[in-house]
């Protein structure tokens, strides 16, 4: 991240990782909250708010997250203030990467790609996977996008969007599906 960003939001320091903790969980639901849902996520690009209203994540699915033991949540801090997130779960020969979130208003500066780059280092490098794992709403196409730059390739395989379940938010419009990427993590 370059320091003119940083500077710009207020911050001065260099992003930290670490694994969260069952105390992070309400930071962490606010933080993936505002980053896809309601009117704060706009201040974003990450939005879905156009495609869902309601709930994003909620504590029981995070608290979840931050104890499996076959996965982390790392959590990235500025200043010590928690301003992006992501969720790693192993699994046979990948690791599915989720729940990745920047706070809105330091979206584009940089910060989503190092905790992407981090958590590539973390499935190759303490994992020994070869591969990345993810779904995304096929109609973020922006998002899509953003992640074949970083070498995700969409696999054309579909799944439905959970309709009716409230836990996942309230669609806007009837053809949400999720399309699965991936991404070959080269050993170094």
């Amino acid at each position: 991240m370059s320091e003119t960003t940083a500077g710009s939001a207020g911050f001065t320091g260099e992003p930290t990782f670490r694994p969260a903790t069952r105390a992070d969980v309400p930071a962490l639901v606010a933080l993936v909250e505002s980053a896809y849902r309601g009117d704060s996520s706009r201040a974003g690009w990450t939005t879905e708010a156009h495609l869902l209203e309601g709930q994003r994540t909620n504590p029981e699915s995070v608290t979840e997250a931050v104890e499996d033991p076959e996965g982390v949540v790392l959590v990235v801090e500025l200043d010590g203030e928690l301003v992006a997130c992501c969720h790693l779960e192993r699994r046979p020969g990948s690791a599915y990467f989720g729940m990745f979130s920047v706070r809105p208003t330091l979206q584009g500066g940089g910060i989503g790609r190092l905790v992407l780059a981090e958590a590539e280092r973390v499935a190759r490098d303490e994992w020994g996977v070869g591969q990345l794992e993810m779904k995304v709403v096929e109609q973020r196409a922006d998002l899509i996008a953003w992640y074949e730059r970083r070498g995700f390739r969409r696999t054309g395989v579909y799944s439905p969007f959970p309709y009716g379940d409230e836990r996942f938010g309230l669609p806007l419009r009837p053809d949400l599906r999720f399309e699965q990427l991936t991404k070959s993590l080269p050993a170094v």
